[in-house]
């Protein structure tokens, strides 16, 4: 079992780890050991999981869940299989415990006057800067 939070434990035949070859240097040991680690986490059809939290998840995951729920994590941060097994579980266990939070809701708010006040005092400086760039032009008369 995989304590997640006080109420949240993974059973771990919940999820599934497949080890794949990481990308980028490393030599010949890039090519020969299936160092990285790909894991599978079905967090629909999960028990532990309850909607709200589930749409939360969804939500904190983005692209990296599937339209099936299924959140794929991969992780090739070290060198070592057992490493990377164990980055890509805390990942999981930090992502729940994010949407385990309730979002905070957003109080819409009004600039004050002061504010409004200084963005026209700088409107107005703005517009005089330009107006002075200007050519000015001589008339024909004085030449």
């Amino acid at each position: 079992m995989i304590q997640v939070t006080d109420t949240i434990a993974l059973n771990e035949s919940e999820i599934q780890l497949e080890f794949i070859r990481a990308s980028g240097p490393g030599g010949q040991n890039v090519n020969k050991v299936s160092s990285a680690v790909q894991l599978r986490f079905d967090a629909a059809g999960s028990s532990v999981i309850n909607d709200a939290i589930y749409e939360r998840l969804k939500k904190i995951t983005g692209r990296r869940m599937t339209a099936a729920g299924v959140l794929i994590i991969k992780a090739n941060r070290f060198r070592s299989q057992d490493q990377n097994r164990q980055d890509a579980v805390n990942r999981l266990v930090l992502l729940i415990q994010r949407a385990t939070q309730p979002l905070k809701q957003r109080r819409p708010t009004r600039p004050t006057a002061a504010s409004r006040q200084r963005r026209l005092v700088a409107k107005r400086h703005h517009g005089e800067v330009k107006r002075r760039r200007k050519t000015i032009r001589h008339s024909e008369e004085g030449t």
